[in-house]
């Protein structure tokens, strides 16, 4: 989605928050217009189901599957490295670009890890295709709203009015009745499942922005190696559409 953005491909795109800030950082022209989820991304430790592991700590040196560099899957290695100690300069990755593609490549033989959004693989886990030994968590709010330079210039303020008209509908789903029947169907999901979700899981309502959040993340990225350094924020924040506060 980065991508998208940066080649014009997508005027509008909600990514992860480590995702954009690296790709930022690489030269993409992009600007933050909001956070999208003001919540930590739960990600699931997921191996071969017939490895013998329970935990991660039983793994010596794993091979992450990844979607792409650069991805989320690829950036939360590094956060869980450091959970586990491990060196964070010698990781290895391997590309599979996405979940179908994780589960066909997954080798019983070697120690190979997935990260990915715990809830969204439970499906696979429960079939036993895959085995969840843990779980890490993003050490910040996980989904932000980006648009790109071209899309900002060209249509203005109806870029904001239609971040605002999500902001509503978050608003609505947080509060309706609903909301759990209509993931669980949309996503084959387990009524029970989506409830615990969504017990993890606040959405952004409203354009607001702490800096000093923002300071502690990158803090946090320079330290495990995402960031070369920290960014300035009046550089990818829309800061005129925005409530920055301390």
């Amino acid at each position: 989605m980065n991508n998208a953005i940066r080649e014009d491909e997508a005027d509008v795109a909600i990514v992860l928050t480590e995702s954009f800030l690296k790709d930022f950082e690489n030269g993409n022209s992009a600007k933050m217009i909001g956070f999208h989820v003001n919540s930590p991304l739960i990600w699931g430790i997921h191996i071969h189901p017939k490895r013998s592991e329970a935990t991660p700590q039983e793994i010596s040196n794993p091979t992450f599957l990844i979607s792409r560099m650069g991805s989320g899957s690829q950036l939360m290695a590094f956060v869980l490295a450091q959970k586990e100690n491990w060196p964070t300069d010698s990781l290895n990755f391997k590309v599979v670009s996405n979940l179908p593609g994780a589960l066909e490549a997954m080798n019983p033989s070697a120690p190979e890890m997935f990260l990915w959004e715990k809830y969204t693989t439970k499906p696979w886990v429960d079939s036993q295709e895959m085995k969840r030994i843990g779980e890490v968590a993003s050490p910040w709010p996980c989904f932000i709203t980006v648009a790109s330079g071209k899309a900002l210039s060209e249509f203005g303020d109806v870029i904001f009015e239609l971040r605002d008209k999500v902001y509503e509908a978050a608003r609505e789903a947080q509060q309706s009745s609903k909301t759990v029947e209509t993931i669980a169907e949309n996503y084959d999901l387990k009524q029970e499942d989506v409830e615990a979700w969504l017990s993890q899981t606040q959405w952004a309502t409203d354009a607001v922005v702490s800096k000093n959040q923002m300071e502690i993340s990158m803090s946090k990225m320079v330290e495990l190696g995402i960031l070369k350094k920290k960014l300035d924020i009046e550089d990818f924040l829309a800061a005129s559409q925005l409530s920055i506060v301390g």
